[in-house]
């Protein structure tokens, strides 16, 4: 009898997953970890980030936390080289770090600007700049940026944001046609609105309640109702995983058919 292999099982890689300690980011290291991966969460928020890395290794024992700015090129070098001392691998990337800011290109404060696309698309760039090296050494790996519905169309009062996820899907593909040849896959996962910290902190930018601005964001969808972050982490799983051996330069829409 032929033994049965698992295409999902990721046992024995190593994820490392920028903005880990909440939401998205942190309902993919739960899940890469739970398929067999050793996790490590970065986040610019300590507190949250060591919380959430004892609450996945209470579960899987097998992640851990380091304090992150995506935005410092010096400081994703040095935890980029600090994991690769300790594990002497990264097999996946999940480019998760993003902020949003609910404004118009008018009402936007240049230092808003910036920090949205710093954190969203530099911070990409630069993570993937110094993982991309190690993966090389290793024979490859996995890339997963996380886009945005609204990196695929417009928004309203969201113009940085919308900006930097456009930039981050078109990024995708560059580093996919670079990097195919090193045997890295490169990814983008486009989650439409979704339960986390980051919705229901647009809910109070724009004034409105939080339950009844997510009960609003899904009823027009053809699922009628807003994601979770395991609806979005599968997906993260997918392109980790070897059921997406040739797939690259790909974004993938996970919005419950809202983007349709």
């Amino acid at each position: 009898m032929r033994e049965y292999k698992n295409p999902l099982v990721i046992e024995g890689k190593v994820a490392v997953v920028t903005g880990g300690a909440s939401g998205i980011g942190l309902a993919s290291a739960e899940i890469l970890a739970e398929y067999g991966a050793q996790t490590i969460i970065l986040d610019i928020d300590r507190e949250k980030g060591e919380k959430s890395a004892k609450q996945v290794s209470s579960s899987w024992g097998n992640c851990e936390f380091i304090h992150c700015d995506v935005t410092s090129d010096a400081v994703c070098r040095d935890v980029v080289q600090k994991i690769e001392d300790k594990y002497k691998r990264i097999d996946i990337l999940f480019n998760n770090a993003g902020v949003i800011v609910r404004k118009d290109v008018v009402q936007h404060e240049e230092r808003e600007w910036d920090m949205v696309l710093d954190v969203s698309l530099k911070g990409t760039f630069l993570m993937s700049k110094y993982v991309i090296p190690v993966m090389v050494k290793n024979g490859g790996g996995s890339i997963i940026n996380t886009g945005s519905g609204w990196g695929l169309k417009g928004g309203d009062k969201a113009a940085s944001y919308c900006a930097a996820k456009a930039g981050v899907v078109n990024l995708t593909r560059a580093m996919a046609i670079d990097h195919g040849p090193d045997n890295i896959r490169v990814n983008c996962v486009c989650p439409g609105d979704t339960d986390t910290p980051m919705l229901r902190g647009e809910a109070r930018q724009l004034g409105f309640d939080e339950e009844s601005f997510l009960e609003s964001s899904g009823k027009e969808r053809p699922l009628r109702r807003i994601g979770v972050p395991r609806d979005v982490a599968n997906a993260v799983l997918f392109l980790a995983s070897d059921l997406s051996s040739w797939i690259t330069g790909t974004t993938l829409v996970v919005d419950g058919g809202g983007l349709a």
